[in-house]
């Protein structure tokens, strides 16, 4: 049997909010997602941007949810994942 080192035994349990980019991944993951299903509505019922003016068709409110969902993803993966910096 193999003897484990110190380095696979002391992993760092740290939380989704502990640290300040965890927290900031957090927030955009949950602002993306936000505004994906904000995009995902207005192109189902054909709605307009608010501000911008432009028409949504249900391919585009699609295009923006999707992308939306997918930036949300790789975010809230980073949150959970991502170890703190290179000093420690």
């Amino acid at each position: 049997m193999v003897p484990m080192t110190s380095s696979t035994t002391s992993t760092s349990d740290r939380g989704l909010l502990e640290t300040r980019f965890s927290m900031g991944a957090a927030a955009l993951a949950a602002v993306a997602a936000l505004l994906a299903l904000a995009f995902g509505y207005l192109g189902f019922i054909d709605g307009v941007l608010p501000g911008i003016g432009y028409q949504l068709s249900i391919l585009t409110g699609l295009v923006g949810l999707l992308f939306g969902l997918g930036i949300a993803l790789v975010a809230l993966v980073a949150a959970v994942y991502m170890e703190p910096g290179l000093d420690e």
